[in-house]
């Protein structure tokens, strides 16, 4: 991870959204989803909008700080899952209130989680891949 890099969100088939602070990722491509702990969610949501990892290094994070190597091990299992990409541009230098708060309370340290156990049903089209009598969610065989 280049501490000075920017980061966006790998393409149009990895979309996300954020449930009361939870970030929740779906990538469409492979039917898998993600989800990150409550300072993850935090740094996902920094990252998505080019804030650039050093920028994060030192922040409060519930009962410490943001430290270099968690982060680096955070936005390489983001990249390896290709769920960001290194982006052009410059970098926002700040983190916005609101996210640097909710970092600040953060109870648990960075992590992300990957499963796979509904990909095939992701990957179902609703239109033309379901048993027409019984209806989704159900596969034709």
């Amino acid at each position: 991870m280049e501490h000075s890099a920017i980061y966006a969100v790998a393409g149009s088939d990895i979309v996300y959204e954020s449930f009361d602070g939870d970030a929740v990722v779906l990538d469409l491509a492979s039917g898998r989803y993600f989800g990150f702990s409550d300072s993850g969610s935090c740094i996902w949501e920094a990252l998505v909008a080019h804030v650039s990892p050093s920028s994060l290094i030192g922040l409060s994070c519930g009962q410490g700080v943001v430290q270099k190597d968690d982060l680096a091990a955070f936005v390489a299992r983001l990249l390896e899952f290709g769920l960001v990409v290194e982006a052009v541009g410059n970098p926002v230098s700040s983190l916005a209130a609101p996210l640097v708060e909710r970092l600040a309370g953060a109870k648990d340290p960075l992590k992300i989680e990957m499963h796979d156990e509904l990909a095939d049903l992701v990957m179902v089209d609703p239109i033309h891949d379901v048993d027409e009598p019984v209806g989704w969610p159900v596969v034709k065989q």
